[in-house]
């Protein structure tokens, strides 16, 4: 874990500030470090009187420090990573309920995530599953880009796809919870156990898998879409791939930690980073999901949403504790560990 202790900046960007509160913020991240440590500083030159302590975790680890410290909160607010962690944390009581004055200008996703949770948390991106694979690599070994979920199991495959372990990462969860939604749960976990003989590595972050794809480490990595453009972007021979079949996305959520200690600062952070100023920062870090502020501007380079064939995600339901938990303990019964041999 990245542990970075951010000294506000003075000047830098003018934005709304809807309270004021100095003091500390204690900051869970749960995106690329990259676009979290732009965030912490954009803000700190925005809100100089407020000293952020930011840490980056994947979905699961923010949920399960959380949940750890349910009786002696040491977060305040927990920005980022996929919604269904942030709605079990919501059904437990575990995050705090709060509407921002920024939540009218939010995308009906967005706002459908606060209704969902009872106000615990709201969303702040989105973006749709899918994976990205190295071409040259590809092209080298003689197998063909896979455009399907069906593809991914060719045996020319094996050893050459990379997904993160779904108890640690969010994306890999979405994974899980998309397939079985996409083909029903006993037929997606025979395709997983199929899938598991291509698999070289379950990691642990969501993003690692395409960041291994671009560097040639691996053919394919299994990731949101956002993830693959912006290894694309950053001039790597990787192409981006929604399933034909169909696939997943994610409402990214944040959530102020009930019994937080420093309630005012979380608040502070959390409407400013839903204004359309804030959310413009992401593209400028390589971060290319589609922003949750209606009069934010999406990078071109931010996939369309309209273009791409999406499942009716069940966020209620595939957020919810009871169903979360089986999914994992299925998951780890019959496909945690197994890798090609």
């Amino acid at each position: 874990m990245k542990k970075a202790v951010v000294v506000a900046l003075a000047g830098g960007l003018s934005l709304p500030a809807f309270a004021a509160a100095a003091g500390e913020l204690n900051l869970i991240c749960a995106a690329d470090v990259v676009i979290c440590e732009k965030l912490v500083e954009e803000f700190g030159k925005a809100h100089s009187d407020i000293h952020v302590n930011m840490v980056r975790m994947s979905s699961g680890e923010a949920y399960a420090k959380i949940r750890a410290e349910g009786r002696n909160p040491q977060t305040d607010l927990w920005w980022g990573g996929t919604g269904d962690p942030h709605l079990q944390a919501a059904a437990e009581e575990l995050t705090a309920a709060y509407k921002s004055p920024v939540l009218p200008d939010l995308r009906d996703w967005a706002q459908k995530q606060a209704e969902i949770s009872g106000d615990r948390t709201v969303g702040v991106y989105s973006g749709a599953l899918g994976w990205g694979y190295n071409t040259e690599l590809l092209e080298k070994k003689g197998i063909t880009g896979p455009a399907c979920w069906a593809d991914l199991l060719d045996p020319k495959l094996k050893g050459e796809i990379q997904i993160a372990d779904p108890n640690s990462s969010g994306t890999a969860y979405t994974a899980l919870a998309t397939l079985v939604q996409l083909m029903g749960e006993d037929e997606a976990f025979a395709y997983l156990k199929k899938l598991s003989g291509n698999i070289s590595q379950f990691t642990k972050s969501g993003s690692a898998p395409v960041k291994a794809a671009a560097r040639g480490e691996t053919g394919v990595g299994i990731v949101f879409l956002h993830d693959a453009v912006s290894q694309k972007v950053e001039g790597f021979p990787v192409v981006p791939v929604t399933p034909c079949e169909g696939t997943g996305y994610e409402v990214g959520s944040m959530s102020i930690i009930e019994g937080a200690q420093n309630p005012d600062q979380a608040k502070v952070f959390y409407d400013w980073v839903l204004t359309p100023e804030a959310q413009n920062l992401m593209p400028t870090a390589g971060s290319f999901q589609i922003p949750s502020n209606k009069n934010a501007v999406p990078s071109p380079e931010v996939p369309d949403l309209s273009k791409i064939k999406l499942i009716d995600y069940d966020m209620a339901k595939y957020g919810s504790t009871e169903v979360r938990k089986a999914l994992l303990a299925r998951w780890d019964a019959e496909i945690g560990g197994r890798a090609a041999e």
